[in-house]
């Protein structure tokens, strides 16, 4: 699957947007402002100036329909929920080359809010993979103890867990040594 560059830097914050929240990682790595401000350094969000409890209370709404994208069921059910999470956003595309990427689109209006920004380019990577008929690689870790949201990018769409070297290792070895201990006794 072919996935513009700036579309997979959108999926990439939408992910780990979504594995901030309390259900997926314990403790809400959005507690405060300060972590928003972390979370906007970490994903190099342009035009983002000064943030407020505001700004933090609505990128935590964004963040939980995100999460939503994630469970819906068919892509008819992800479609409609795209489709709000992009029209409350007030998209507004437009082509832009700046901090040295370059051309690329901007689907939040000038001056948005950052959790507007985050919605609208968010929204519009999600529906990239609706269109693209990939709605199921948008996935949920199989780890019983994990349940964070990953994007499947694999070429079989055969990924089952978020990260291979932790919860795919772990119940790996868990298997194996539960295989072991039943042949030894």
């Amino acid at each position: 699957m072919l996935i513009p560059h700036d579309t997979r830097i959108a999926l990439d914050m939408v992910v780990d947007l979504v594995n901030t929240s309390p259900e997926s990682e314990e403790p809400d790595r959005l507690a405060d402002v300060e972590a928003l401000y972390g979370f906007v350094r970490d994903h190099d969000i342009s035009g983002v100036e000064s943030l407020t409890a505001r700004d933090l209370s609505g990128v935590r709404t964004v963040r939980g329909r995100f999460a939503g994208v994630f469970e819906a069921p068919d892509a008819r059910a992800a479609a409609g929920l795209v489709n709000e999470i992009v029209a409350e956003a007030g998209t507004t595309p437009q082509l832009t080359d700046h901090d040295g990427y370059d051309w690329h689109v901007h689907y939040f209006a000038p001056g948005a809010s950052i959790a507007d920004h985050l919605a609208a380019d968010g929204g519009m990577a999600l529906a990239f993979i609706v269109v693209a008929g990939e709605q199921e690689r948008l996935r949920r870790c199989e780890a019983p103890d994990c349940g964070r949201a990953f994007v499947d990018l694999s070429r079989n769409r055969s990924r089952r867990y978020c990260d291979s070297r932790t919860c795919g290792n772990r119940l790996h070895v868990a298997a194996y040594r539960a295989r072991r201990k039943e042949a030894a006794g």
